[in-house]
């Protein structure tokens, strides 16, 4: 697991690297929308969420997602689907992010620190 925060970023290639250890090539990630971290390459979304909480993140602001390092720099880059997401108490209903408000933080998150190098 590597958690991603403040100046640190990630290369489309590491992410690359992470991805064969997964079915399907992708790389889990979990993002705190409000303190603007990400951890990643963690077999379950779950993992990476209980982490955050431990490390004082509030589960409202805690999302899954996968990425797909061959998709980087399309929209299939970024998909929102994971377990953790699945709120009905908090207003949403499924495994993906409803709110067109909280997928657009989530992306502004991914592209602080996922570079192309």
């Amino acid at each position: 697991m590597k958690l991603i925060q403040g100046h640190d970023t990630i290369s489309v290639e590491e992410l690359t690297l992470m991805s064969k250890k997964m079915f399907e090539k992708i790389v889990k990630a979990v993002v705190d929308i409000e303190k603007k971290m990400m951890v990643v390459d963690a077999p379950m979304h779950a993992d990476q969420e209980c982490f955050l909480l431990e490390s004082g993140s509030e589960q409202g602001n805690l999302w899954g997602i996968n990425l797909i390092p061959a998709n980087f720099g399309s929209e299939g880059f970024v998909v929102f689907d994971s377990m953790i997401n699945l709120r009905p108490g908090w207003g949403n209903f499924s495994r993906g992010v409803d709110d067109p408000a909280i997928q657009k933080a989530i992306k502004l998150v991914v592209n602080q620190f996922v570079r192309n190098v």
